[in-house]
């Protein structure tokens, strides 16, 4: 056993021993899920407590469907990246992964795949590509891919941006608020001078930090951010309510209009089921206030929380385990802030004459009934600019398809460019003689079989067949593509752990 040597401060222990709303076991849970010196060093001794609070949504594989009965498949795209993040800070952490948070629609879209840019006046490309199935040879992969308009500088709106911070005592450590207040500064210098901040913090109360300020005013922005101290229990939910009402009260229907929480998700006073928090999300949602969560921390990592109140709130949600993931957020891919496609759906209908069986691999809480497929009140996914969306179909075909010329499915897909506007329909045909041109795939076609593979391993897949990590690490390790910060290349480093 591993032995970590503690050092505090008075004043540090004092905020840490804090017991906010809990009872007799539990008073001083932070001390005993946070844990922050020993996860910042990986230096772990596995007796000590801290991973079993971390809530994340128990889910079970999409299963085989036959086409006879079920032709169409629907489902909502998931820009989120918070599930290959979680997976990462627990391998290196020296942690088994917990099969719960692996989501492998958000392993898939962590990463950036070489799709065609958008055109004819679109915000969204689509494209699509099909070969044999790695871990069943008998099968055949589907790989769909979606592709948001990229935005020049000049293109990109106005920001009104509320930064909802959590400075309750669990958010006490290097890995939470340190980390947390260095990405908010890093975003700030990426901003514009004319866009808009406002600063809401919440623990035993909630306060209104820093009034709507513009950019310009970097050093008082900053300052504020400096500010920022962690102690106190957790009142999420009347901070969050603040929040929107500070992003209505600078609404401007040109800006991009965000409330940007940093949490480990621990809300233990005032409003704290998850049902009530993601009816207010989804109400400000409705008035075209986007939402961004970005998780912090392990122990009491509310992990379902955050995915939840981020779908239902028009927003994505990132878990932020490093400064080069804070990088990867606030400076890389900072675009994505911006939604260039709303309420996106994907549907594929297959010819049950040639397909027989088919599998949507992930996307279990993104599913959809086919007729809110064209139904435009119906919430789904969003998309931001020069983001791409991947998803990946397990097919099995009946023994006669010889008929090259026939489509064996069809891939619709539906967005809006702004929130209350009509739906638009964008189409491909998908014909035999795609499954069996000799061309070859393209990287990302393997590379995205590799991602997915290695997820079904982590969860221990009943569709798994006869993948494995060293069949996942083959598939990625001649196809890397296009990787300029070498987020591809730390994935196989990952995989050797």
């Amino acid at each position: 056993m591993k032995k970590i040597f503690l050092y505090f401060s008075l004043a540090s222990l004092s905020v840490l021993a804090v017991g906010c709303g809990v009872s007799g076991e539990n008073e001083v849970a932070y001390v005993e899920t946070s844990d922050y010196l020993a996860y910042n060093s990986y230096a772990l001794d596995e007796s000590l407590p801290g991973l079993s609070g971390d809530k994340f949504g128990e889910f079970t594989d999409n299963p085989f469907v036959k086409t006879s009965l079920q032709p169409v498949s629907t489902f909502s795209v998931d820009a989120d990246g918070a599930s290959y993040a979680i997976v990462r800070r627990y391998l290196n952490c020296g942690y088994d992964v917990n099969p719960s948070s692996v989501r492998i629609e958000e392993l898939l879209n962590y990463f950036t795949y070489d799709y065609a840019q958008p055109t004819d006046g679109n915000t969204v490309a689509i494209n699509a590509e099909v070969g044999v199935c790695p871990w069943n040879q008998q099968h055949y992969l589907l790989r769909l891919g979606i592709k948001g308009k990229e935005l020049t500088e000049d293109e990109i709106p106005r920001a009104n941006f509320v930064f909802l911070v959590d400075v309750s005592g669990s958010m006490f450590s290097s890995d939470k608020l340190d980390l947390l207040k260095s990405g908010l500064k890093e975003l700030v210098y990426q901003m514009n001078p004319d866009d808009r901040i406002s600063i809401i913090t919440y623990s035993g109360e909630v306060k209104k930090l820093l009034e709507s300020t513009l950019v310009k005013d970097a050093p008082t922005i900053i300052q504020a951010i400096d500010l920022l101290n962690a102690s106190g229990c957790t009142n999420g939910g009347e901070a969050l309510k603040m929040a929107y009402e500070e992003a209505m009260a600078n609404y401007d229907p040109k800006c991009n209009n965000r409330v940007i929480l940093g949490t480990d998700g621990d809300f233990n006073v005032g409003v704290t089921s998850t049902e009530a928090l993601t009816e207010m999300v989804e109400s400000y949602a409705k008035k075209g206030i986007y939402m961004t969560c970005l998780g912090f921390g392990m122990g009491n990592l509310n992990d379902v929380m955050m995915e939840s109140i981020s779908n239902h709130g028009n927003g994505t949600y990132h878990y932020i385990d490093s400064e080069d993931e804070m990088m990867k957020v606030f400076v890389h891919e900072r675009e994505r802030f911006v939604s260039v496609a709303n309420d996106a759906k994907c549907q594929v209908t297959f010819d049950s004459t040639l397909v027989s069986e088919y599998r949507l691999i992930g996307y279990e809480n993104r599913v959809m009934s086919s007729e809110d497929f064209e139904n435009d009140e119906k919430d789904a996914g969003e998309i931001g600019a020069g983001q791409t969306i991947t998803a990946l179909y397990e097919l099995v075909l009946n023994a006669d398809h010889s008929s090259h010329n026939t489509p064996f499915a069809t891939f619709d897909f539906r967005y809006k460019k702004s929130l209350g506007s009509e739906s638009i329909p964008l189409q491909k045909v998908l014909n035999v003689e795609h499954i069996f041109n000799k061309n070859g795939r393209s990287d990302d076609f393997y590379f995205a079989a590799g991602v997915a593979a290695y997820g079904m391993v982590l969860r221990d897949s009943p569709y798994k067949a006869d993948a494995s990590l060293a069949m996942a690490r083959k598939l990625m390790e001649g196809h890397l593509g296009k990787d300029p910060h070498g987020y591809r290349a730390e994935l196989l480093r990952l995989m050797n752990k």
